[in-house]
């Protein structure tokens, strides 16, 4: 049921009112006495809050909704109300027919496996803990917007306000512009009114969705750019040249200016190594965890981890939050180019290796990844199976893994040159096609 970043998929599919009704009772089950619910802006959204949060009072727990926000404030207003736990209404950087539930402990931290599992048994054995008539959660309203807009305030300290335009793309991520103005900089926005349908561009900032972004920050000479995502725990950056910064070399400048010697950083198996290298300079290590926000959240609870990213844009700052949070991620990107310089500067500076990242759709993606283990097992000595499959060569790597929240397989390649890059990810990916045919025709396997 919960895939890398909590429970998602098209609604009248995979997401039902009956589903989300079901997850409320299986929380409100669990021996919590406060949950603070909000969602996102999808049209989806106010139905499927209502059934969850009948679902928790109806187990007896009280709710306080928050309404409308990002998924990071959501996420953040567990501990600053009190709460047991929070619950996101929300499918992030899926398009408008998808919606879904995140869940949150009383830290702000995803909930972890132990605790996905049993709301899971809950549910596929019907076993909720109903509340007696006097005994039915309360519902109370609360705004948590401007707790969060304080604590970003303070949460940084700028040498020199900035020129920043923010791609909000009709999604939650107004925060950004006004912590960013409160600071003193010069902000406008792109697609600033909420609208679930994502009328101007798809919920996910793909270097060709936010094209209008890149094109208005070089016209008007902005310092740079920032676009997130549907629920803005995403952060994508623009340069001045109105260039998107490669993921992994945005968590490169993050992660080299957050680590100190003896740190570590947390990231995904999926990602380049040139944080690996970026990191290494400064006298730190790399983990890599399984791809998911939720997973390399769990490794910066770890004392020496002091940093954790994922290339899609998810940020952790771990004394600060142990959630992915977009608009602090923004405000951290720009304090640092107030007092280092252009941002195109900084990227410069991180010694990148060429990089593929592709994917195949299929229903059958489990499937996919089971078969083709033992080929490459046969082929290959150097095997990482903590997500998928990285296979390392003597001049790069490849990785085959199912996505958590969409049905596809994702192949990503990288090497020292562009030609072993290239026939890293051809070979990668004529597996993949290969038993994909099969998966779908499994008499003929």
């Amino acid at each position: 049921m919960f895939g890398t970043s909590g429970v998602r998929g098209t609604i009248g599919e995979e997401i039902t009112a009956d589903l989300t009704l079901s997850l409320g009772r299986a929380l409100g089950s669990e021996r919590s006495d406060l949950i603070v619910v909000g969602r996102d802006a999808r049209t989806s959204g106010e139905m499927l809050e209502h059934a969850f949060i009948a679902g928790v009072t109806e187990c007896g727990a009280d709710v306080i909704r928050i309404g409308t926000n990002s998924t990071p404030t959501i996420a953040r207003s567990a501990e600053w109300l009190g709460a047991d736990a929070s619950a996101a209404i929300t499918a992030s950087h899926n398009p408008p027919t998808d919606n879904g539930v995140k869940l949150w402990t009383s830290s702000g931290r995803a909930f972890g496996r132990d605790r996905r599992e049993r709301i899971e048994r809950r549910i596929r054995d019907e076993k909720y803990e109903f509340a007696a008539w006097n005994g039915i959660g309360s519902i109370q309203e609360r705004d948590t917007y401007e707790r969060h807009r304080q604590e970003l305030r303070t949460s940084v300290d700028l040498e020199t306000p900035l020129s920043v335009v923010v791609g909000i793309g009709n999604g939650t991520g107004r925060l950004t512009a006004d912590v960013l103005a409160d600071l003193g900089c010069t902000v406008s926005t792109l697609n600033g009114q909420r609208d679930g349908r994502f009328p101007s561009r798809p919920s996910e900032p793909t270097a060709e969705a936010i094209r209008p972004l890149r094109t208005h920050v070089e016209a008007v000479g902005a310092d740079l750019g920032i676009a997130h995502d549907g629920d803005a725990d995403r952060m994508i950056a623009v340069d001045g040249d109105g260039r998107v910064v490669a993921g992994d070399t945005l968590l490169s400048v993050f992660a080299r200016e957050a680590a100190a010697e003896g740190d570590q950083i947390a990231v995904p198996v999926n990602t380049s190594l040139a944080v690996d290298d970026a990191v290494a300079a400064v006298g730190a290590d790399v983990v890599r965890t399984r791809v998911g926000d939720t997973f390399v959240a769990e490794r910066c609870a770890e004392s020496n981890v002091v940093f954790g990213g994922e290339p899609s844009g998810a940020w952790i700052w771990s004394e600060e939050t142990p959630c992915p949070d977009g608009t602090l991620a923004a405000c951290k990107l720009v304090e640092l180019v107030s007092r280092r310089g252009p941002l195109a500067d900084l990227t410069d500076e991180i010694d990148g290796y060429p990089l593929r990242r592709g994917s195949l759709r299929t229903d059958h993606k489990r499937r996919v990844l089971d078969r083709i283990e033992a080929p490459l097992r046969a082929g290959y000595e150097r095997i990482d199976d903590r997500d998928g499959i990285r296979v390392e060569t003597d001049n790069g790597w490849f990785l085959i893994r199912a996505s958590g929240t969409q049905p596809l397989v994702r192949v990503t390649a990288e090497a020292r040159t562009d030609a072993e890059a290239d026939r890293l990810f051809d070979e990668a990916m004529a597996i993949v096609e290969e038993r994909a045919d099969l998966a779908s025709a499994p008499d003929r396997a």
